[in-house]
Parts: C-alpha cells; sequence; structure tokens
C-alpha cells in the first residue's frame, strides 16, 4: 500500500489545474500447484503488480495500463511516461456525454488477512485424501490486493488471502466427478469431507448408464450446477442498462409481470467477501439485495447507467455483473437430499449453458460430470449427457422446491492475466421439474 500511495502523491504533483486523474491498482502474490494422478505435476509462484491511469480533461478521458517493476522510481518514471502518452492521446478524442465523476473524497480500507494454509500441509492432506484415485487438479493461493485513488481524494484499499482447489477425480473409464474446495480457512477435516463426498460418488460411475428418454424430471441441482444458472443470468439480468433498454433476461420480473419462488432471495454481498468496496470508476460498492422473497428489489447500476437514466450510481462494474453473489440458505438438510428428492436426477454439474430465449430467461445447457439416475432415495446409476431447456421462471419459480440449509463458497478458478476476485455462495436446489430435451 505505501508504494501505491506514494504514485498517488506523485501524480497529485504532475497534474495541471484542468487535469484530473483516477488510478486503480492490482497486485498479487501466489502458489499455482497442478495436479495429476493425485502428485504434484507443475508448482510455481506468480508475483505482479499493476496500474491502470485514467487521465480526465473538459470532459475527455483515457485509459492506460502499466506494469510495475517494485523499482520505485522505475515505477515512477512508467507512470510519468504513461501520464504524458493520455495527455497526448486526449486532444484527439471527444467528449463523453454519459462521464459521471464522483467528486468525493471517500476512504474505504479492508484488509483480511486471516493466515493462508501451509503448502506443505495442503499437499499433505491431499495425498492422504486422494490416496488411491486418479486426482487431477489446480491449486491457487495467496494475498491479492486491489487500490483506487482519485484527484478528488477518495483513497481505497483492499487485501484479502485465500485459496482455491480446483479439482476432479477419474473414474478408470473416463469418467469424472468435479468439486472444489475453497475459502480464508484450510480445514483439514472440511477438505477431507469434501473429497470423500467425490469418492463416494466416483464408485458409482463405475455402474452400466441409465439411459433416460427426453422429458420432466425431478433434479436436485448442486450448488456447482445451480451457480452455471445463476452466472447465466448474471449476463445483464441485474443490468441497470440492460434493464432500461429492454434488453435483460430478467425483464419481466423487473416489470413485476411474473415472479420467482419466495425461496429465491439473492444480493451482491460485498461486505465480507473477496472483492473490493469500491469500483474501479471511483464509487463505494454497496451491499445490493437484487432479489428478495422471489421479487425484483435493486439493480446494479455503474455511473454510465447512472448519467444516461438518471439513476444513482452504486459502485456496480462496467458490465453490471454481481462479484459477491449470496443466495440465502433454504431449510433442506444436507443429510435429507436424496430422501426428499426420491425419484429422480442428481445434477453435480451443467456447463455448456446459453439462451435458448432471452426474453423468456429460458436457458439450454448440458449435464456433466457426475449426474446420477436416483430411485427411493438411493443413488443407482450414473446418466449420460443430456442436454436440457427450461424457464428461470419455472427452475427457481414454480418449480423449485426447496434450497439446502448448507451453502458452498464458490470462488472464480480464472486465473487469466490475474487471478479473479469473483465469488458465490450458493445453496443446492431441489426442483419439481427439471425438462431434458435430448
Amino acid at each position: 500500500m505505501d508504494n501505491f500511495k506514494a504514485l498517488v502523491d506523485w501524480l497529485k504533483q504532475a497534474i495541471t489545474d484542468k487535469e484530473q486523474f483516477h488510478l486503480g491498482y492490482a497486485d498479487e502474490a501466489s502458489e499455482f500447484v497442478r495436479f495429476n494422478h493425485a502428485k504434484v505435476r507443475q508448482a510455481g509462484q506468480v508475483q505482479q503488480a499493476s496500474l491502470n491511469l485514467k487521465l480526465i480533461d473538459d470532459g475527455r478521458h483515457a485509459d492506460l495500463g502499466i506494469t510495475l517493476s517494485g523499482e520505485p522510481e522505475l515505477d515512477r518514471q512508467r507512470l510519468a511516461d504513461g501520464l504524458e502518452q493520455l495527455r497526448q492521446t486526449l486532444p484527439l478524442l471527444p467528449q463523453d456525454p454519459y462521464l459521471l465523476l464522483n467528486h468525493n473524497a471517500w476512504r474505504s480500507h479492508n484488509e483480511q488477512l486471516r493466515p493462508l494454509p501451509d503448502l506443505a500441509q495442503v499437499l499433505q492432506d491431499i495425498s492422504q485424501a486422494a490416496e488411491g484415485v486418479d486426482l487431477v487438479g489446480f491449486y491457487a493461493a495467496g494475498p491479492i490486493s486491489r487500490g483506487f485513488a482519485s484527484s478528488e481524494g477518495a483513497f481505497g484499499w483492499h487485501r484479502a488471502n485465500s485459496f482455491n482447489l480446483d479439482f476432479s477425480l477419474f473414474h478408470a473409464n473416463g469418467e469424472a466427478v468435479k468439486a472444489s474446495y475453497a475459502g480464508h480457512t484450510w480445514n483439514s477435516a472440511e477438505f477431507s469431507a469434501r473429497l470423500q463426498q467425490a469418492r463416494e460418488q466416483l464408485t458409482f460411475l463405475g455402474r452400466p448408464l441409465h439411459n433416460l428418454a427426453p422429458g420432466q424430471y425431478r433434479a436436485y441441482l448442486a450448488p456447482a450446477a445451480l451457480e452455471e444458472i445463476i452466472s447465466i443470468i448474471t449476463w445483464g439480468g441485474f443490468s441497470a442498462q440492460a434493464i432500461a433498454s429492454k434488453g435483460s433476461s430478467l425483464q419481466r420480473l423487473y416489470a413485476g409481470e411474473q415472479s420467482l419462488s419466495p425461496l429465491v432471495t439473492l444480493g451482491e454481498q460485498i461486505s465480507g467477501s473477496l472483492s473490493q468496496a469500491f469500483s474501479t470508476e471511483g464509487y463505494p460498492r454497496e451491499d445490493v439485495t437484487l432479489i428478495g422473497a422471489g421479487k425484483a428489489r435493486g439493480q446494479l447500476v455503474n455511473s454510465r447507467s447512472a448519467a444516461e437514466y438518471g439513476l444513482s450510481a452504486n459502485g456496480a462494474s462496467s458490465d453490471e455483473s454481481p462479484s459477491a453473489l449470496q443466495m440465502a440458505p433454504g431449510n433442506l438438510a444436507q443429510a435429507d437430499i436424496l430422501k426428499q428428492l426420491g425419484t429422480g436426477l442428481y445434477i453435480s454439474n451443467l456447463w455448456y449453458l446459453n439462451y435458448s430465449d432471452l426474453p423468456a430467461a429460458r436457458l439450454t445447457g448440458m449435464t456433466r460430470f457426475a449426474t446420477f439416475w436416483v430411485e427411493d432415495g438411493k443413488i443407482k446409476a450414473p446418466v449420460g449427457t443430456m442436454r436440457f431447456d427450461d424457464s428461470v421462471f419455472q427452475l427457481l419459480g414454480s418449480q423449485l422446491e426447496a434450497l439446502t440449509a448448507d451453502r458452498e463458497l464458490l470462488l472464480s478458478a480464472s486465473t487469466y492475466d490475474q487471478r479473479n476476485t469473483a465469488s458465490s455462495l450458493l445453496p443446492g436446489a431441489l426442483v419439481k421439474r427439471l425438462t431434458l430435451t435430448l
């Protein structure tokens, strides 16, 4: 943080009276380990830091990314060079009619520094729990920092430790069970239980496939499967811009024409999450209840949407999608899931989802990895890959029977360019009817 503050102080002195700036900061110090056959195949560390400089002058603005070296003098020179490059660019640009700057000198400081697990302990736990099975996976851990400062005096700092083990257990026939274990604090007993559950599911994958005809079936969607559905909804579903331009998949929900089940309460829960409490546009981020008891309650508004549609910005990202999503739990106990399902499908994962009818919030996708046929509360056989096509207003509306009391924290496994801080805290969902099409 001290290095970032020093660059901010220099920049405040370097700009002219007409100029304004936003300066974003990101860094990470990460351990990465790849596993195959439950053995370490590749291990390494990444330490990186970068800036994003936005220069504003008379309604014109331009951005530039800058990689930092960790050497104060060299980084200051890179910032100076970037400032000069943006000064030459701005006169070539038109004024932005939707530029809405936050002139408040807000302050935000959050550090979640719970100790990360010792890597030797993690490797030992994985080796013991995965003995005798083919575990393939990827472990990432370490602190991630985000910062923001403006010429108006705003300053935000966020630093959080986290780990994420994304793994699959493969059967000799090539089928697999996919799972993850993530959070702030590694608990050997919790991880062992998580992997044991995957091992138990793996034993069923050796049985002959149960063939299903297209039709409608009771189904249990595990948290990872529900996340795929929720993730598609977040593609503009809660976006103020999409709602105002009638392009949201939840348009009918926000218009009051349809509702979801009263069991569904969904929100952007920034406080206590791995995501920073400020946006790259210079606005504090708030906790937002998006859906309350099945009804539309709030939307995600960035500064451009606020300017265009006369709304109040609440710190949403540029694409107005949530990054710390939480769904309220239900009352279905973990031990009662199969009994309550009775006869139907246990779906661990979904993939290749897309809209088949966006205005109707209708989705299509494929089952993936461990999907099982359950009879009388007992897993009988695996089910081959099948396609579903159903509406969110059905799955999370009229056909939603129960949500689990336990929720799973699912962290983004994306490491493209840098580790991602997005997360979801979701229950599992029991639905009375899921439509399989082929």
